[in-house]
Order: structure tokens, then sequence, then C-alpha cells
């Protein structure tokens, strides 16, 4: 049975993030172990909710008209002035009080890189996967707060098309470790989104530098996000703004590392791949963190069907996806210990691999990313 989903009340669950802008104005007002809130909620607080509140298992009907998704919609809209007053509020206020001594503004910026990146790059991913310029500009400016605006086009154009495949960086390998991970996804991801951008500028018969690169629009919002970091806070301000956009970035390539560890498609020769399906990516069905990253733990039918709205998204059971066996929060942190996230994860893709293609008996090549790039990828 379908879920109504039309309502104010419906849609209230998915505004949770709102509660994280308080905890940054109490860290920062009171100081001492109130820096911690942040990351104590984000991490701890949500995933203790999840065990209590179980998960949602029920779908909403996918043929609700876009009219009745107004209040889901608002809170990814106004996010973005929400998150700039906030991270702007903070650099001034805390380079112009002398009560929080340097460890407690590193933590505090680390909670405030929890807002910019568990909550804000999300919604940015929400809105930059909209047609309308308006969305698109809002996660575009969104992007632009934690220095990761090419990620937009490295996960429209590349991310999407190439996902299970040795083009995407960021589909995480069998045994791969994240941290080793993170340094490839760091290194090869700007040039990885140029190369693509440059490519469809080509079809069109365009130079790279044309003026409708994204590229231009990409520096020019992060070096006007550094710079207002720099006049409100000076060099202090900046730093902090950098702190938070790292953490911000480290949060979002946790989230790709889990969101698809193992999970390949098969390679039916010469540089052709299967289309992708629910099965290449982990489902995730707890409640409350789907409330907090709205529906992002949703992530095999967002693959299937990518313009689907978050609070559309379907869920599967075990015999349609692959099961994370805790929400983000939980398998993010077991991510950063390696040898935890391999006992814990490894039996599960060998489990996947048996079952979805028993036929493959050698997967060196599809381990160490040695398969042919797809046909056509730059």
């Amino acid at each position: 049975m379908s879920r109504p989903v039309s309502s104010f009340v419906s849609a209230a669950p998915f505004w949770l993030s709102l509660i994280l802008v308080p905890l940054a104005i109490i860290g920062a007002s009171v100081g001492g172990w109130t820096v911690w809130l942040l990351p104590v909620y984000g991490w701890i607080v949500t995933s203790i909710l999840d065990v209590i509140a179980g998960r949602e298992t029920g779908n909403p009907d996918t043929d609700t008209p876009e009219a009745d998704l107004f209040w889901y919609r608002f809170i990814t809209m106004i996010w973005f002035p929400i998150q700039a007053v906030t991270l702007y509020g903070m650099i001034w206020y805390v380079t112009r009080t002398d009560h929080l001594v340097p460890w407690e503004k590193i933590v505090l910026f680390f909670g405030v890189g929890v807002i910019s990146g568990s909550i804000g790059i999300t919604y940015a991913h929400e809105l930059m996967h909209q047609k309308n310029r308006l969305e698109r500009w809002l996660g575009d400016l969104l992007l632009a707060t934690v220095l990761y605006s090419h990620f937009r086009t490295e996960h429209l154009l590349v991310h999407h098309r190439y996902v299970g495949t040795p083009r995407d960086a960021v589909t995480a390998r069998y045994n791969e470790g994240f941290h080793r991970m993170f340094v490839r996804v760091l290194t090869e991801g700007p040039g990885s989104a140029w190369r693509a951008e440059k490519q469809l500028l080509s079809r069109a018969g365009r130079s790279p530098l044309h003026k409708s690169n994204p590229f231009w629009r990409y520096g020019a919002l992060q070096l006007l996000a550094l710079a207002l970091a720099l006049a409100i806070g000076g060099w202090v301000g900046l730093g902090l703004f950098i702190w938070q956009a790292f953490v911000a970035i480290w949060q979002l390539e946790l989230v790709n590392y889990v969101e698809h560890y193992g999970l390949t498609r098969r390679h039916l020769g010469e540089g052709k791949y299967e289309h992708v399906l629910p099965r290449h990516s982990w489902n995730a069905d707890h409640k409350v963190t789907n409330w907090m990253l709205i529906n992002l733990q949703r992530h095999s039918d967002h693959h299937y069907k990518p313009d689907r709205r978050f609070p559309l998204l379907q869920t599967y059971s075990a015999d349609e996806a692959p099961q994370l066996p805790f929400g983000y929060p939980g398998m993010t942190a077991l991510a950063m210990v390696p040898p935890l996230w391999r006992r814990r994860m490894n039996p599960r893709v060998r489990a996947w691999r048996k079952k979805y293609y028993p036929d493959i008996s050698d997967w060196t090549d599809y381990n160490r990313g040695n398969l042919p790039m797809p046909k056509g990828a730059s």
C-alpha cells in the first residue's frame, strides 16, 4: 500500500535538519563540551533513534503530482540561506569572541562541516538533479560553500552514467579501504569532471573555454565564498571556512564509499556494461536517518530512477537490492576502520555476487578496476 505524502504533517519529519542550527548556536555561545553536540547528534543520536523507530518499508505513490510535494521541496529550497547565515554568522562570532579556545573552535567547525556536508551537500544533490534553473542554482550555491562545485558535473555526467564501472572513481572497489579511495577521488575527481564537460562542449562544437562551461561559474562562486569568509573573519575565519569545507567533503565521500562498495555492473564485452539496476547500489530503509538525509539511503531507487524526487523514492526488499545493516551514520563510522568494515561488508559483497552473478568465477579485474573503460567514456 502506498503512503500519502501531500500534507505538511507527512513532510515534517524531513525537516529534522533544522535541529542542527540551534545546536551550532549553543556550541558557539557556551563552548566546552557543547561544541561536540553537532557531531554527536549527527552520528550517535540519529543512529540510536534508528534503532528505536525501526524501518520504513512502505512506498509512496510515484504518480503523486509535484504540486503535492511543496512542503518537501520547500526545506531543500530554503536551506542555502539557512546554511549561509549559520556558516558566516559562526565565522563572524567566533573570530570576535574570546571565550572559545582554539580546540573548541576546531571541534565547533567540524560540527559546522556536519551541517554543510551531511545536510548541505545532500540537499544540493537533490536540487542539482532537478530541471528548473532555480533549484539547480541553489544546488550550485550550496556546493560553493564547501569548495566542491565540480561534484555537480562529476555526479550527473560521470557517476550516474558510469557507476559500477572503472570510469566511476566513487564506486569503491572490493577490499579497497576508504582512506585509499578518498585520496583517489580527490585527485581524480576534478579532472574527471573537466573531461566530461570538455566532451559535452566538443559535441556542440565549442571550446572547453566557452562561456557555457560551468567551471567558470564553479570558480567564481567558490572564490566569492572564500572572499566572504576572509572579509568577515580574516585569516582565522578563512581557515575555519576551509576546515568545515574539508569536513563536508570527507563526509560526502564517506557516503559515496558506502553507497556502492564492491558493487559492479557486468562487463558485456568491448566496453559495454549492463544497464544500471537497483542491485547496483546498497539500500537502507532506516527511518530516522532517511528523514535526516531526505531518503538518500533509498539509493537503489535513486540510481534506477534518477529524476524521481526524494519523497517518492522507493525502497526495495532484500530479494531486489542489497541491504546495509545500519543507516549511513553507522556505516560511515564503520568505514573509517577498514578491518571492521571488511569484516562486516565483504561477506555481503560475496553473497551479492553469488546471487546475481553465479557464472562469474574470476573477479580479479573487477576488484582492481582493470576492465575496459565504458564505450564512449572520456
